[in-house]
C-alpha cells in the first residue's frame, strides 16, 4: 500500500508545527518495515528521503530495487553480530547499537571511501525485559568506545519507551531520555540526534526534546 499524498503532507505539517513550537529542527524518519519497495518509491516521489528498516535482509532487497533513488537508509531494528558487515557496507545510519561487541566489526567493515557510519546508542529507558537497548548507565562507556573509532560517527541516542496508556508515564520516559542526551552532550558536544516518538506520540516526543521521530503507520496506513 502506498502512502496517500494527503497523509504524507499532513504528517510533515504536524511535525513541522511541533518543531516550530520548540524552535528546533526535527527529522522525519519513515519506518518502512514490511512495506513494499513500491510504497517506498511512492513516498520518495513526495520528497521523503530517510527510511528506517528493522531487518537487514529485507532492507537490502529494497535497496537493490530502489538503487536509482537517493535514499538515506537507517537500521532501527536490533543488530545481530553476523550482520555487522552488511550494515557497515550498505547503511547510512545505525540507530540501534546497544553493546560494545558490535563496534569493532562495524568499524572494520565500513569502507574508507564512505563517510563514517552514523551511530545512535539505543537505550532501554523503561528497563523492559523484551526490548533491546542498553541501560542508561552503559551509555557513557559505549559512547567513548564509538568515538575512538575512525569509521564510526556517534550522533546521539535512540529509545522506544514503553507504550504506557498513562500519558504522564510516557512523557516522563521522554524527559529522562532528554536528560540523558544532555548529559552525554556535555562530554560529546558534537552529538545532535535524539530519536524518539512514533505515530501516536511524536508531538509529545518533540515537545520533550526529540530531534528525530520515527513514523510508520501514520504515513503508510496500518499493516495488513
Amino acid at each position: 500500500m502506498s502512502a496517500p499524498p494527503e497523509s504524507y503532507a499532513a504528517v510533515r505539517q504536524s511535525v513541522a508545527d511541533a518543531a516550530r513550537a520548540v524552535a528546533r529542527e526535527v527529522r522525519l524518519l519513515a519506518v518502512s518495515k514490511t512495506r513494499s519497495a513500491a510504497a517506498l518509491r511512492a513516498l520518495a516521489a513526495q520528497g521523503q528521503r530517510a527510511f528506517g528498516e528493522n531487518y537487514v535482509q529485507e532492507a537490502l532487497a529494497k535497496q537493490r530495487a530502489l538503487a536509482d533513488l537517493e535514499i538515506e537508509w537507517h537500521l532501527i531494528g536490533p543488530l545481530q553480530s553476523n550482520k555487522c558487515r552488511e550494515v557497515a557496507l550498505h547503511f547510512d545510519w545505525l540507530e540501534s547499537l546497544d553493546r560494545e561487541k558490535l563496534i569493532a566489526p562495524l568499524d572494520r567493515h565500513r569502507p574508507a571511501a564512505c563517510a563514517p557510519l552514523n551511530v545512535l546508542i539505543q537505550v532501554n529507558i523503561d528497563d523492559e525485559d523484551n526490548k533491546s537497548g542498553c541501560t542508561p548507565a552503559a551509555v557513557a562507556g559505549l559512547a567513548n568506545a564509538i568515538t575512538a573509532r575512525l569509521r564510526l560517527a556517534l550522533r546521539g541516542l535512540m529509545a522506544i519507551p514503553a507504550p504506557h496508556a498513562d500519558i504522564a508515564r510516557r512523557r516522563d520516559a521522554f524527559r529522562r531520555m532528554h536528560a540523558l542526551f544532555e548529559e552525554l552532550r556535555a562530554s560529546h558536544p558534537h552529538i545532535d540526534t535524539l530519536s524518539m516518538g512514533m505515530s501516536d506520540d511524536f508531538e509529545m516526543a518533540i515537545a520533550e526534546g526529540a530531534t528525530e521521530v520515527r513514523i510508520g503507520s501514520a504515513l503508510f496506513g496500518p499493516r495488513a
